[in-house]
């Protein structure tokens, strides 16, 4: 029986570069090129990768904020790529939007009540007296007192913004939660709290979550299974104990061995990564990490690498391996 309630399917998002002088697509942007997960109800799965590797759009892609060129996604068994307006606007109240920077998404003129309300009433909910004690509900639910509804954002702290703006992605009783780098704009110590306040709320709620980020300890702490991202691909997915236990693509390995460890005498080695992430426009032939790998070889550079199944749900798209 399929327990999935997101399946990502070939996802391809390319953005069209237009020339100077003249308004002709001169090459697109392969932010997204070929991304392909699935997401059990109540799970959560971390999405990681370095800046510019595509996570975002990823999750912005599955709320079909942005055009996707091919690919597939399925919602609770729907595809979403083929609802019309009244259908998207109906599985959306199903699958919210947590953004990385709290303050950035609420309106400054807008009260904390106003804010979270407008949800309500966007998607028709109850009369304005359930509409406020829905509100109430919401804020109390974060851990905040309802005294401060009627309060503007410039007034909290961040980490009061962002348990707002997870009462306002609550507001319709989400099955799914994109959270687009909840905690990487907040103090270390915010962020467990944040991480903490999430938990809960998937053990109350029965939430799933897609937990997107670049920190892989942040991801290890919450996620169930972690997909690795690199240049537009997923590169490696694994139960997230198997991936800190027994890591497979280089590029996974390095990111592990750069997180910090508290022991002074540890002997961890640092694997440093030479030069930067290919021009995304041109994505390289062949694997696209070939350029910093201290493994690559000639296949390399001239063939793409197929994802290999090491079961137990551990993939890894490799030459090393085949």
């Amino acid at each position: 029986m399929n327990n999935n309630i997101l399946e990502v399917n070939d996802l391809k998002v390319h953005f069209p570069i237009k020339g100077q002088l003249i308004p002709k697509t001169v090459g697109y942007v392969k932010a997204v090129d070929g991304v392909g997960f699935d997401i059990e109800y109540g799970e959560t799965l971390g999405l990681v990768g370095e800046s510019g590797c595509g996570k975002s759009t990823t999750g912005r892609a599955i709320l079909r904020l942005l055009k996707v060129n091919s690919g597939r996604i399925f919602f609770e068994g729907k595809d979403v790529l083929k609802l019309k307006k009244n259908e998207l606007k109906e599985t959306r109240k199903n699958m919210q939007l947590i953004f990385q920077d709290p303050y950035a998404s609420l309106n400054p003129r807008m009260t904390i009540g106003d804010a979270i309300e407008e949800v309500l009433l966007v998607h028709n909910f109850g009369t304005r007296l359930q509409r406020n004690k829905r509100t109430e509900e919401l804020i109390q639910l974060v851990g905040l007192s309802k005294t401060y509804l009627t309060r503007h954002p410039h007034e909290f702290s961040g980490g009061q913004r962002q348990r707002i703006v997870i009462a306002r992605a609550l507001a319709v009783e989400p099955k799914l939660l994109i959270c687009d780098e909840p905690v990487s704009a907040l103090d270390v110590s915010i962020q467990s709290q944040i991480i903490n306040l999430l938990e809960n709320l998937q053990k109350e709620l029965d939430i799933a979550y897609l937990f997107i980020a670049h920190d892989l300890s942040v991801v290890k702490h919450i996620s169930k299974r972690i997909a690795v991202m690199y240049l537009g691909k997923i590169v490696e997915v694994s139960d997230s104990d198997e991936l800190f236990r027994n890591a497979l693509h280089p590029y996974t390995q390095a990111l592990l061995s750069a997180i910090p460890v508290i022991d002074p005498d540890s002997k961890k080695k640092r694997i440093i990564l030479e030069g930067d992430m290919q021009d995304i426009m041109e994505p390289p032939k062949g694997c696209r990490f070939n350029n910093r790998c201290m493994y690559a070889m000639d296949r390399c550079y001239n063939e793409e690498p197929e994802t290999i199944d090491f079961g137990g749900g551990h993939t890894v798209d490799c030459h090393l391996y085949k």
